[in-house]
């Protein structure tokens, strides 16, 4: 909740293509996304888990830095019920060189995003306001073998593209299948399960990610605590993880108590053995 001299505020980002996702943009994110060489004008995309403080406090200095930076994308910005009011008293609040299009959208339905690369889902969670998880779905793809492409002497262009999208196509007065010459490439997953208790819904989120955030507050000896203000433990994470079927747990939002994250790390891994414990600036490629 509180950044200290080596952490700050929740914010991930996610590079797919032309698309910068920002999971949460807490207080000071633009100036993380320039230490770690993004610039922040790739971002286009930014989901809103919930309207606490430390997950949006940096949403004015992130849109102000686009509005002064030549910036000609339309931002999307996803958000529980309630987010074009925070928006509007936003903008009330506060003078903005505002030169873009920014589209707001409230979260009523699972599918929030989709389209031809990827979907993106949104979970309802239980935290003590009005919080969801997101869940990053690639959608699977054909690839071409180019060895059994030789064999049926295909030539680059149309024909190709239209194997690639599952078409049948004749060639040489030959019906060749997209299964004759190409092979299926499974989508990747990623969950971010922010500030919520294990729920109903933390599962179904997590369900065969390839990789899993997650709040971790607490090590499991404070679990009083952790459900008092409805926080996970790190030992609630790995537990998700190991009935999700997830690949690797990364470990987030930290209490300020704990000086080294060891702790969390091992309690985690009394249930899950792929666990890291996240730091700043750390980029993982999938």
């Amino acid at each position: 909740m509180k950044p200290t001299k080596d952490r700050n505020h929740s914010a991930i980002f996610l590079s797919y293509g032309s698309d910068g996702i920002l999971f949460d943009c807490g207080e000071g994110t633009q100036r993380q996304l320039t230490i770690a060489n993004i610039k922040p004008t790739k971002v286009n995309k930014i989901f809103i888990s919930h309207w606490h403080g430390d997950h949006t406090l940096g949403l004015p200095g992130l849109i102000q830095t686009l509005g002064a930076s030549d910036y000609e994308k339309t931002l999307k910005i996803y958000g529980p019920k309630g987010t074009k009011k925070h928006f509007k008293a936003m903008f009330d609040a506060f003078i903005f060189d505002r030169k873009f299009d920014i589209e707001i959208e409230e979260i009523i339905q699972k599918n929030i995003v989709e389209n031809n690369d990827y979907i993106i889902e949104a979970y309802p969670l239980k935290h003590n306001i009005e919080s969801y998880g997101f869940k990053f779905i690639e959608k699977d793809r054909r690839n071409i073998d180019l060895k059994k492409i030789k064999k049926f002497n295909i030539p680059e262009g149309p024909l190709l593209g239209k194997l690639k999208q599952g078409e049948t196509i004749k060639h040489k007065g030959k019906k060749i299948l997209p299964e004759d010459v190409t092979y299926i490439v499974k989508g990747k997953i990623i969950a971010y399960h922010p500030d919520s208790t294990n729920s109903k819904n933390s599962i179904p989120l997590a369900q065969d990610a390839d990789i899993l955030i997650t709040d971790s507050t607490y090590a499991s000896k404070l679990k009083d605590k952790a459900e008092e203000y409805m926080h996970m433990t790190a030992k609630d994470a790995a537990l998700i993880a190991s009935q999700a079927d997830a690949k690797q747990l990364i470990l987030t939002h930290f209490s300020t108590r704990y000086k080294d994250t060891q702790e969390l790390v091992e309690d985690a891994k009394t249930q899950f053995e792929n666990v890291i414990a996240a730091k700043d600036f750390m980029k993982i490629r999938l």
